[in-house]
């Protein structure tokens, strides 16, 4: 007994803020216990504020100048390092209390798990900072910049699950801390029953988004500013969450497509290896067209154009119909944006160069009627 009792007062003295707290409570012996617990509370509370000024006002203009990305985290938390402060003080201050044994004991595990919700936030905070950092050195080019449109992905990705799993750890060491939800977590988990079966099946579409998430983050199928052809729509990767891709259509909507699902079906990625495109433009013209002047015009254009990759410039016959013959142009481009008002460039300074210099040669369709005069006699019998 005499040692457990030794053994408590080596405790109370090695902790400082237990010692304090203490001397406090012996220096206001006989006063009402509700007065002594009050007064402790305002010794932790004042207490708080001078060190949270201290930490927040004087250390980071002295010490932070050359580190912003620790001077952003410490105005990120802020109001999460005063609330730190004031857990870790009150709890130095509950042994000192005049409260009975279950009251300091339900005090001490609010006070644990307060202070990991809030180390959870911290971490939350940390990884938005840390990511975003990352994110801010894209460069304008990234459509056209491979590495950096991957590097964007992983960070993107990575940025969302960490915070679902900071989430879920943070909530889980949270209810450990109380003994009754930690056993009943347990033997609901050993029981095995119709709860858990439920839980399990419920929680199967964001755990396999999830993963998927974590699929894609390693293989990386696709990346952010990818141009993806998707259930016929076209456009861009814009965003890659945890659960769903969000793809900025070419009229600007968004379109939100769920990670598993996009792994488990078949889609276009125009982008996977390179940014660069070649984009095809067809027109139907009749048989008399002189396609070589009509190739030398199409050089003509693309070499004119700003749009133009340098690449690829080809102009062939690809079908020969009954009254017409289609041609094909093919045109490169640096990326599937260019690409696109290259190719309306191309299609409109093509057919205003027909219109003015062979608008015979323009589609027509020819009609015979059997047993009617010819134009041409017509005219000349009326001469």
């Amino acid at each position: 007994m005499a040692q457990s009792v030794s053994t408590a007062s080596h405790l109370r003295t090695a902790n400082p803020i237990s010692h304090v707290a203490h001397t406090i409570s012996k220096a206001l012996t006989g006063w009402p216990p509700q007065l002594i617990s009050l007064a402790l509370i305002l010794a932790v509370i004042i207490t708080t504020v001078v060190l949270h000024y201290v930490l927040v006002r004087i250390i980071p203009n002295r010490l932070l100048d050359k580190r912003p990305l620790i001077a952003t985290l410490v105005r990120r938390t802020n109001t999460i390092l005063f609330f730190v402060i004031g857990v870790v003080l009150f709890a130095g201050v509950v042994p000192a209390m005049p409260v009975g044994h279950h009251g300091k004991t339900v005090l001490l595990h609010i006070l644990s798990a307060a202070f990991i919700a809030l180390v959870g936030c911290s971490a939350i905070v940390a990884i938005d900072i840390f990511t975003s950092l990352k994110l801010s050195h894209r460069p304008d080019d990234i459509q056209a910049n491979v590495m950096a449109r991957r590097q964007a992905t992983q960070w993107q990705v990575l940025r969302r699950v960490s915070r679902v799993l900071s989430v879920v750890i943070t909530i889980a060491a949270t209810l450990m801390v109380f003994p009754a939800v930690r056993q009943y977590g347990v033997s609901l988990l050993a029981s095995a029953g119709a709860a858990a079966l439920v839980v399990g099946l419920a929680a199967r579409p964001v755990l396999s988004n999830l993963i998927a998430g974590i699929q894609i983050a390693i293989t990386q199928p696709f990346r952010v500013e990818d141009a993806v052809v998707i259930n016929g729509q076209w456009g861009w990767i814009e965003e890659i969450t945890s659960t769903y891709v969000v793809v900025r259509i070419w009229n600007w909507q968004r379109m939100v497509v769920p990670l598993a699902w996009l792994l488990a079906n078949p889609f276009q990625n125009w982008t996977r290896e390179n940014s660069e495109l070649i984009g095809s433009v067809h027109w139907s013209v009749d048989y008399t067209i002189p396609v070589d002047a009509l190739r030398k015009k199409l050089d003509e254009i693309v070499h004119s154009s700003k749009l133009w990759s340098g690449k690829v410039v080809v102009l062939q016959v690809t079908h020969a119909l009954p009254t017409t013959i289609t041609l094909r142009a093919l045109v490169s481009a640096r990326n599937s944006g260019e690409a696109w008002d290259l190719r309306c460039y191309v299609r409109e300074k093509m057919i205003e160069f027909m219109q003015a210099e062979y608008p015979g040669a323009l589609p027509k369709q020819r009609v015979e009627i059997e047993g009617q005069p010819v134009e041409t006699d017509a005219v000349s019998e009326g001469n």
